[in-house]
């Protein structure tokens, strides 16, 4: 017996494709400017979360963590700086990597 041909409808793609863009779009949608807020500001947030998506410049963001266990598994962490309101390099906290695949990027 020949399997059916099912094709999915265009709705269900149109759906699909809506959901990857909102998928892709969501953490720049919901991201925090960095310079809204003070170094202690700041870095109290990420304490306090644990993680979050935090923006530096318009076009320009990153998930910071409090520590190692907000990584995936094969992740490393290393220390960062951002902009705030106070102070043009503030540590936050750190952003993970993946050590292998960072380009030797040492932290």
């Amino acid at each position: 017996m020949k399997p059916a041909n099912r094709r999915p409808s265009r709705r269900a793609l149109a759906l699909v494709v809506a959901a990857a863009l909102l998928g892709v779009a969501g953490p720049a949608w919901a991201q925090t400017q960095s310079r809204t807020f003070t170094c202690a500001e700041a870095a109290a947030l990420i304490q306090s979360r644990g993680a979050m998506v935090l923006a530096t410049s318009p076009t320009l963001y990153d998930r910071y963590v409090r520590d190692r266990s907000f990584c995936v598994y094969d992740q490393d962490t290393r220390p960062e700086w951002v902009p705030t309101r106070d102070n043009p390099q503030c540590f936050i906290g750190y952003s993970c990597y993946v050590p292998y695949r960072d380009g030797g990027r040492a932290p």
